[in-house]
């Protein structure tokens, strides 16, 4: 079956949540008869202590309303009434917007990321959490148990952190804010139908603040289409049922192309005189990269199927960081985050679980970049002729090529990495 345009979409925007809390000690299997205990919600506030005071955001009521009136208008048709009932008195939330323009994996260097979620207690909790997965779900989709672990962990702190936001507020409020509002509308109203329907209670319907739901954290649209009742009791619970909430994930990677008996990918060793320009370009086969003087960094070769799959160097923190050997197992996990670093937490998670050796290179300790740095050189980019195909404050793969393409031209060292530095430089030089 073709994977939907619309399950590439939840990864863009699905706000999941590596830099969770560590979760709490692992509990015995409760007897599956047994109903599962809430999970405590996140609060819906930023964390104290986490850096400057951002700026206010400032909503407009009266335009909420008119762009409220106009979702009913497009979507509403015969379920117009339902709708109307479940938006009625709402407001928007002036946190989301300001979290939308500030998502870690798109801001936070690689480094500090992967390794705040990879860390050595989260692997350890995985591990604890490993007999959670059904022997089932394993089977039937054939994506390994450390990988649904490790989604599972970086999510929801295994269930413990699901976000306390009111999903149908948060993508009303994303979509107001129009800078994904046909994305934003369609899962609103997938979010409306799942209340309307009866799959789930209004005030059950928590999830992160841009409307990822459940100890997997999934989409309202991925929830209709991909979600999984496990236990077989008439209900798709991503909230209250680990098994559910573990085999939906696994349907959906599976959905997406996961390969079984293939890893993810692997650290490598790049060798002297390294063209840095065909990183995050064409794919290639094993062979290929081997006769470039490309070596796994612990030795060894990928397996049969693995070496003859097309694959990717990637650099996600430049020339001074650790390089990876992306597979297509790579690409599937960012069908559920769009985000180079979220897929090697993922990645990196799973193999300390499978009891896999720690990365040989070390990250970069760099700053983090702020939204303006990314628009400015984003904006900067596009003015000197290396268009990024959007200025929206994510450095995604558009405009690390951009990047590599100014950096040639430039006759630099072309690895397509955006630093603090290298942001002002492109800044000053486009004024």
């Amino acid at each position: 079956m073709r994977i939907s345009l619309r399950l590439i979409l939840i990864a863009s925007v699905a706000a999941c949540a590596p830099m969770l809390p560590e979760a709490p000690p692992v509990a015995p299997t409760p007897d599956p008869a047994a109903p599962p205990p809430a999970a405590p919600a996140a609060p819906a506030t930023p964390a104290a202590g986490s850096g400057a005071t951002p700026a206010p955001v400032v909503v407009d009521q009266a335009g909420f309303e008119g762009w409220k009136q106009g979702f009913l208008a497009r979507h509403g048709g015969a379920r117009r009434a339902e709708y109307e009932r479940e938006l009625a008195g709402l407001t928007p939330d002036p946190s989301v917007i300001r979290l939308d323009n500030n998502q870690p994996e798109f801001s936070r260097p690689a480094g500090a990321y992967v390794q705040s979620a990879a860390s050595a207690t989260r692997i350890a909790q995985g591990r604890a959490r490993t007999d959670r997965v059904p022997w089932e779900v394993t089977q039937r989709f054939g994506v390994p148990t450390e990988i649904l672990v490790s989604v599972w962990g970086n999510e929801s702190a295994f269930g413990a952190i699901q976000g306390d936001y009111d999903v149908i507020r948060s993508l009303a409020t994303l979509a107001y804010d129009g800078r994904r509002r046909d994305w934003a509308e369609g899962e609103l109203k997938n979010a409306l139908d799942i209340v309307v329907d009866g799959r789930r209670d209004r005030a059950g319907l928590k999830g992160s603040w841009a409307g990822a739901m459940g100890q997997t954290q999934f989409m309202p649209d991925a929830y209709l289409r991909l979600g999984v009742d496990q236990t077989g009791d008439g209900k798709v619970d991503i909230w209250g049922s680990d098994a559910d909430a573990l085999a939906s994930a696994a349907n959906l990677l599976a959905r997406a192309g996961w390969k079984p008996g293939q890893t993810w990918g692997y650290e490598v060793v790049l060798p002297a005189g390294f063209d840095y320009a065909e990183a995050e370009g064409p794919r290639h086969p094993w062979r290929y990269w081997a006769q470039r003087g490309v070596a796994l960094a612990r030795g060894g070769a990928p397996n049969a199927a693995e070496a003859a799959e097309e694959a990717v160097i990637l650099l996600p923190q430049g020339a001074r960081g650790p390089a990876f050997l992306a597979l297509p197992n790579h690409y599937v996990i960012r069908r559920y985050n769009n985000s180079v670093s979220y897929a090697l937490a993922i990645g990196l998670t799973a193999d300390g679980i499978a009891g896999k050796p720690g990365l040989v290179a070390t990250w970069p300790d760099d700053a983090p970049l702020s939204r303006d740095q990314r628009i400015g050189a984003q904006r900067a980019l596009t003015i000197l002729g290396f268009d990024t195909q959007g200025i929206d404050g994510v450095v995604g793969a558009n405009t690390r090529a951009a990047l590599r393409r100014w950096q040639i031209a430039e006759g630099r060292l072309a690895d397509g990495y955006l630093t603090a530095d290298l942001a002002d430089e492109l800044i000053r030089r486009a004024n």
